[in-house]
């Protein structure tokens, strides 16, 4: 289907030569600052400076507050030096002196992504937080001084990130993406008596195998689509035939997002059935593969933190799936998002708690898969009967729903999140700004189908000046030779702004994202625009 692509495109605003590359700062009174962190490197706690560890760590701090007339000279592999430098001046398990030990926590958040950063962005606010390392991070995080970056650790080596995490004694691991989590991380990490926020490998299948959360549907009576699984493609086929269109195929594994197709004729089935089955398109994910029911509705993002039997609600969500304005073209990992979601009223929010999380939760513990960690539902309000009805999990923060999500959060994430690990979120409450966020994903021309890397960014400094509270959350970035930002991915950057309601948040996000200058980006022009119209007819 044909979409029109938004470039990116904007007038080059020129800033004062001497000001600190990292104290790009606005104040305000809710869940702390946005835009770029002070010079002081996110929270790392600077009155030891006095003794010798702090000495080794202050070199680190430096790098962080150079002036932006040599910021050409210093980008390029910022995030490698960083880990160069740590390695250089501080010896094995230094920390600064014991009142950070008593004050505060060391993270290590793992992964690369838009999500990574948001999470780095929210953890180094957290009061109780020290400092947070991100692995294998990314240019713009590091750049943009929200955590450490760590890019030569080997994520799916457990006994590397083991190695690291007693080197530097990190008191929480969170784990961003889905496949260390599906792959067993977290199982090694709670062995070695590291605190990990994440699921194990067996309760991962919630989202690693949809044959899987389906069967639990089942059993313990969660309201679902109806579904079939299949291997073979003639038996999908002739199913498909008798149900008729539209109907949803997917890839039972990990597809990075892209293993769903929503079929409006039979030879659009039949093709994705023969993807997955035949051509082996999703490789050993399309082994086997769901035929469902096609629901209709408005799809709706929910999440809860997860004890093993407690859970706790976040704040609503919303995001956009199609790759084109009006919701049109092939769905995508995400191209925006707003919080709070108006579609989720307080009494769907119980009635999703009540009928479809608790249950899961304790349907997973009965089964001997006890859940920590986030349980990210995609739900969809079935438009004939008004219910929620479960689509899929996924078992990590939602890409790009974290963002908008974390910007909003006041409480201290640290603590919620090793309360969880504990198993003790019994009596936890949260706290949210009043004000709403949203989030417009900038990706690569062509995503999600083939696009071009390496594409030179240019006045992100300045976007994120143009209008109050607005952050840019890297996902694919990385720096050239020539020290410039250049897109490293498909879904590239995710501006974030908040305002008093969606209306003004989408506003500052559309105006930063004016000032960005890259030609061979794009974006969707309407995120936001199902809240926006509840609000119209609301007044």
């Amino acid at each position: 289907m044909a979409c029109v692509a938004h470039g990116i495109g904007g007038i080059i605003h020129f800033a004062a030569e001497n000001r600190f590359y990292h104290c790009q700062v606005s104040h305000f009174k809710s869940g702390g600052s946005f835009g770029r962190n002070p010079n002081y490197v996110h929270r790392m706690k600077l009155n030891y400076l006095s003794s010798v560890q702090g000495q080794k760590w202050a070199q680190l701090h430096n790098c962080f507050g150079r002036t932006s007339n040599s910021k050409q000279r210093h980008k390029l592999d910022r995030m490698t030096q960083n880990s160069s430098i740590m390695a250089s001046y501080a010896e094995p398990g230094e920390l600064p002196n014991e009142e950070a030990h008593e004050e505060g926590v060391v993270v290590l958040v793992i992964g690369g992504g838009g999500r990574e950063h948001a999470l780095c962005y929210a953890l180094q606010r957290s009061p109780s937080c020290d400092a947070v390392f991100c692995a294998p991070g990314n240019a713009g995080i590091a750049d943009s001084g929200d955590a450490t970056c760590i890019s030569d650790l080997d994520i799916l080596t457990t006994s590397s990130v083991i190695s690291f995490c007693q080197k530097w004694r990190v008191g929480l691991v969170v784990v961003g993406p889905e496949a260390p989590l599906v792959a067993g991380l977290v199982n090694d990490l709670d062995k070695a008596g590291i605190p990990t926020f994440g699921p194990s490998s067996q309760a991962a299948a919630l989202e690693g195998s949809k044959d899987f959360m389906k069967k639990l549907c089942d059993k313990y009576a969660i309201p679902t689509a109806k579904y079939q699984t299949f291997t073979d493609s003639t038996e999908a086929k002739r199913h498909i035939r008798q149900e008729g269109v539209p109907i949803v195929v997917k890839a039972d594994g990990l597809a990075a997002g892209k293993g769903v197709v929503v079929a409006e004729t039979l030879e659009e089935a039949y093709d994705a059935v023969d993807t997955m089955l035949v051509k082996k398109g999703f490789g050993p994910a399309g082994d086997q593969i769901i035929v469902e029911e096609f629901l209709e509705g408005e799809e709706v993002s929910f999440f809860a933190i997860v004890d093993g039997k407690n859970a706790l609600s976040l704040a609503s969500a919303q995001d956009h799936k199609r790759v084109c304005d009006g919701d049109t073209g092939p769905n995508t990992g995400g191209m925006g998002a707003y919080s709070p979601a108006p579609v989720l009223t307080k009494e769907l929010e119980s009635l999703v708690m009540e009928s479809i999380i608790l249950p899961t939760v304790k349907g997973m513990d009965a089964e001997g898969c006890k859940f920590i960690g986030i349980l990210y539902a995609g739900l969809i309000i079935d438009s004939k009967s008004g219910l929620p009805k479960l689509l899929e999990y996924n078992v990590r923060f939602g890409d790009p729903e974290c963002q908008v999500l974390m910007v909003r959060l006041e409480s201290d994430l640290v603590q919620i999140l090793l309360a969880a690990c504990k198993g003790q979120l019994r009596g936890v409450t949260l706290d949210w700004s009043e004000e709403s966020a949203l989030v417009v994903v900038l990706a690569s021309k062509g995503y999600p189908g083939n696009y071009k890397k390496g594409t030179i960014i240019k006045n992100l400094e300045e976007a994120e000046l143009v209008a109050p509270k607005v952050k840019i959350f890297h996902a694919g970035t990385a720096f050239d030779s020539d020290g410039n930002m250049i897109a490293a991915g498909g879904r590239v950057l995710g501006v974030t702004a908040m305002g008093s309601d969606i209306a003004e948040a989408q506003e500052r996000a559309y105006q930063s994202i004016n000032e960005i200058i890259w030609p061979e980006g794009f974006c969707r022009r309407d995120i936001g625009w199902r809240a926006i119209s509840r609000l119209s007819i609301a007044r």
